[in-house]
């Protein structure tokens, strides 16, 4: 490799280090993800994320497909709160399934039918209930509606394995 190139190389390194904020980590062992929140951007934990999550190298990861409030019958509540409530324990019964704990988890994402201000309080209680100070990165997406019309709210997963 030419020198200049090697230059390049290091030294952007060295800024992309330089750019790395504090960072706290669900566990000190390598296979355990860095949870990172840039002061600059604020804290987002009390609204039930994080910014950013870094995978450890060489990370197995899961995709658990979105789960919706469905109970162990298949009824769906009419109720927002309660599809939320049923839709995270559904999420945790698929972390159990794949032998993994919810400081595994690196992101969600929600989908919320004809989502508004009102919800984030119900989203933002079951995300800190199920995942405490671990919080995953996350993404809320607005949607006219899911696959089935009763659905209001449904929640994926991606998750890294030891």
């Amino acid at each position: 490799m030419s020198r200049a190139i090697n230059h390049l190389l290091v030294g952007g390194l060295i800024i992309m280090t330089m750019g790395v904020p504090t960072t706290t980590t669900a566990n000190e062992t390598d296979r355990k993800l860095t949870i990172v929140n840039p002061q600059s951007l604020g804290d987002p934990s009390p609204n039930g994320y994080s910014t950013a999550v870094i995978v450890p190298p060489n990370a197995r990861l899961a995709y658990i497909s979105g789960q919706g409030g469905f109970d162990s019958r298949g009824a769906l509540s009419p109720d927002f709160a309660v599809q939320v409530e049923q839709a995270y324990a559904n999420l945790r019964t698929a972390l159990d399934g794949i032998g993994a704990r919810t400081d595994q988890v690196a992101k969600l994402t929600v989908y919320v039918v004809d989502h508004d201000m009102s919800k984030l309080e119900v989203l933002t209680g079951n995300v800190k209930k199920m995942f405490g100070e671990a919080l995953p990165a996350q993404t809320l997406v607005p949607v006219p509606k899911l696959a089935i019309d009763p659905m209001l709210f449904e929640v994926e997963a991606v998750v890294v394995l030891d």
